[in-house]
C-alpha cells in the first residue's frame, strides 16, 4: 500500500525522534569505541615521558629545546557509514506489533544518527534483487532524514533478494573502506547463493561489513492453528499448509533453521560480524551485545 506525502513525514517524525534519543543516550559511545578511524594524524609536541615510544621523538624539537620531546598523534575519526537495506516484498512481513519493515528502518535511522553523533558520512543502498536506489554518503540531519524517508516510503521493482548485487555494487560505488552495515531477514534468493561467497569476500576484505537479521518468530515456527493458506512474498507462490500436523510443523522448522545455518556459516567463513534480532525482542540490547563484542 502507497503512503501519501503526509503520512511518511508524519513517521518520519515519529522515528526521528524515537531514535536520536536512543542514539544520543546508548549508541554515540558504543559506536565510537567499536569504529576506529581511517588512521593517526599528528596533534601536537610535549616533552617526552617513561613509556614514550622512541620512534615518536621529534629532533628537530629536541635539538632546539635541549630537551627530549615527541610527536603526539590522535585517531582520524571521520568515517563513512553505508546501509545497505534490503527492500524485498519479505521485509512487509511480521505477526507482532512490528513488521521487519519497520523494524529494519528503526535500525538503521539509529546507526545513522549515531554516525552523525561521530560526524561521519552516511549513505544508503536500497536493494531486492537489483540495487533500487543509491545515497551517496553525505554528512547532516537533513540528509539522513531523507534517508528515513526513503526507507518508508520507497516502492522496489525487483521481488526476490539478491544479496550479491548489493555488495557488488557496494565495491565498485565506494573505493575507500566504510563501516558497513547489511540489514535483511537473510532470506536470499536460491538462484544468487552460487555468487554470493565471492562477494562476501571480496566486499569484506575491503570493508568493515556487519549483518543485521531482522526475522519473525514465525519465520521460525508455526502456530498450531489448523489449516492455513500461506504465500511466499518474493515468489508469489501459495500452499495450504495442514498446521495441526507435527510432521508439517517440523518440516517448517528444520528448512528454516537449514537456509538460516547456510547464509550464517558465510557470514563466518568471511568473518563477518552479525547479530539477530526480532519484531518482537529488543534490538537495542541486541546491537549493544554486537558492539561490545567487536
Amino acid at each position: 500500500m502507497q503512503l501519501s506525502e503526509n503520512e511518511i513525514l508524519r513517521r518520519v517524525r515519529r522515528i526521528e525522534i524515537k531514535t536520536r534519543g536512543l542514539s544520543d543516550e546508548i549508541f554515540a559511545g558504543k559506536y565510537h569505541t567499536a569504529f576506529r578511524g581511517r588512521g593517526m594524524s599528528f596533534s601536537e609536541v610535549r616533552e617526552y615521558r617513561v613509556g614514550d615510544d622512541v620512534r615518536d621523538i621529534d629532533w628537530n624539537v629536541t635539538a632546539r629545546s635541549e630537551r627530549t620531546h615527541v610527536k603526539v598523534y590522535e585517531e582520524e575519526r571521520e568515517l563513512t557509514m553505508m546501509l545497505l537495506v534490503d527492500v524485498s516484498p519479505s521485509r512487509l512481513f511480521g505477526t507482532t506489533e512490528h513488521t521487519k519493515e519497520t523494524l529494519i528502518t528503526e535500525i538503521a535511522a539509529t546507526l545513522a544518527f549515531s554516525a552523525a553523533k561521530n560526524n561521519d558520512k552516511v549513505g544508503c543502498i536500497l536493494f531486492s534483487d537489483r540495487v533500487e536506489k543509491f545515497i551517496p554518503p553525505k554528512k547532516g540531519r537533513s540528509h539522513i532524514l531523507a534517508i528515513i524517508r526513503e526507507l518508508i516510503g520507497f516502492e522496489p521493482k525487483g521481488s526476490t533478494t539478491n544479496i550479491s548485487e548489493a555488495l557488488r555494487y557496494l565495491v565498485g560505488v565506494n573505493k575507500k573502506r566504510t563501516t558497513t552495515f547489511l540489514l535483511s531477514d537473510l532470506i536470499n534468493a536460491e538462484s544468487d547463493m552460487p555468487k554470493l561467497e565471492d562477494a562476501l569476500k571480496i566486499a569484506s576484505s575491503k570493508h568493515d561489513i556487519m549483518a543485521i537479521e531482522v526475522m519473525d518468530r514465525r519465520d521460525a515456527e508455526l502456530p498450531n492453528i489448523g489449516i492455513i493458506e500461506v504465500r511466499d512474498a518474493e515468489t508469489g507462490t501459495t500452499e495450504w499448509l495442514d498446521t495441526s500436523s507435527r510432521r508439517v510443523r517440523r518440516f517448517w522448522a528444520e528448512d528454516y533453521t537449514k537456509r538460516r545455518n547456510t547464509m550464517h556459516n558465510l557470514l563466518r567463513h568471511n568473518r563477518i560480524d552479525s547479530t539477530t534480532v526480532a519484531t518482537d525482542g529488543d534490538y537495542v540490547a541486541d546491537l549493544i551485545k554486537m558492539f561490545k563484542q567487536r
